[in-house]
């Protein structure tokens, strides 16, 4: 039980949640909540099954894992990374297109030297020549006004903790294919990223940081249409403080289920 005590003390407060509210949810006195955090008293089997849920982790990670100040345990996983780029006669590296067709054979294929041959690669000016970049073709309205087919070109981000929120990023998942969405960073809270859509007619979703392979930051796109003028306008500050809040809103409904 080495780091129980200040883990249990580090997720409630990160998670803002009161002694007391822990207390409601672990069915015992706001007073065994101080003594789980002061190290007097050690929850019981049936409480720390109850702490590894709420907090979405192993008990292994709760016990045993200094989460304070080495972060959550997946995060010192080797970062992502890229296996196989293509080159050109100058070894230099150009831009692999992974179209809407070849979404579903790029999740098995990623890293695969084979695979990543046949997939047709181009180059473009202005971009900066310290990335790798691969472009992905975006289908359906979520992103709007950015229409289906265009492609995003994204940059290789190699640690899921250097995204930014409220920026755009391909998400590469075991879980949910290949999808470009606006992205919130939760993975210090909750260990997970949150997915919004420009267009509000779909609902933003999370996706747990261990089941993301790889992480794109758009740094531009390629289409041959035109953006049509929205009547709601761009995303704006305003717009993304509200997005915050409903993130958070979600984490806290998910806290208290």
């Amino acid at each position: 039980m080495k780091f129980l005590s200040e883990n249990i003390k580090f997720l409630r407060k990160t998670s803002g949640l009161t002694q007391t509210e822990l207390a409601d949810k672990l069915g015992v006195q706001r007073s065994m909540i101080s003594a789980y955090e002061d190290g007097r008293s050690d929850p019981k089997i049936s409480a720390l099954e109850t702490l590894t849920k709420l907090f979405d982790l192993s008990m292994d990670e709760l016990v045993f894992w200094d989460i304070r100040t080495k972060g959550r345990r997946y995060l010192q996983k080797d970062p992502l990374k890229i296996l196989t780029i293509a080159l050109d006669a100058e070894d230099e590296e150009r831009i692999s297109m992974v179209g809407h067709k070849a979404s579903a054979g790029y999740l098995n294929g990623y890293a695969d030297p084979e695979y990543m041959e046949k997939l047709p690669n181009f180059s473009l000016p202005n971009l900066a020549t310290n990335r790798t970049y691969r472009a992905f073709e975006i289908s359906g309205d979520s992103m709007l006004p950015l229409m289906p087919g265009t492609l995003i070109i994204g940059a290789y981000v190699e640690s899921a903790l250097e995204v930014k929120n409220g920026k755009t990023y391909v998400l590469v998942t075991k879980t949910e294919g290949i999808v470009y969405k606006r992205v919130f960073n939760y993975i210090q809270e909750k260990g997970k990223l949150f997915a919004v859509s420009d267009n509000d007619r779909y609902k933003p979703f999370d996706i747990a940081i261990q089941d993301v392979l790889e992480i794109w930051e758009a740094k531009a796109y390629v289409s041959k249409e035109f953006p049509e003028p929205s009547s709601s306008g761009p995303v704006t500050l305003e717009d993304l403080a509200a997005m915050i809040q409903e993130i958070k809103a979600d984490i806290r409904r998910t806290n208290d289920r």
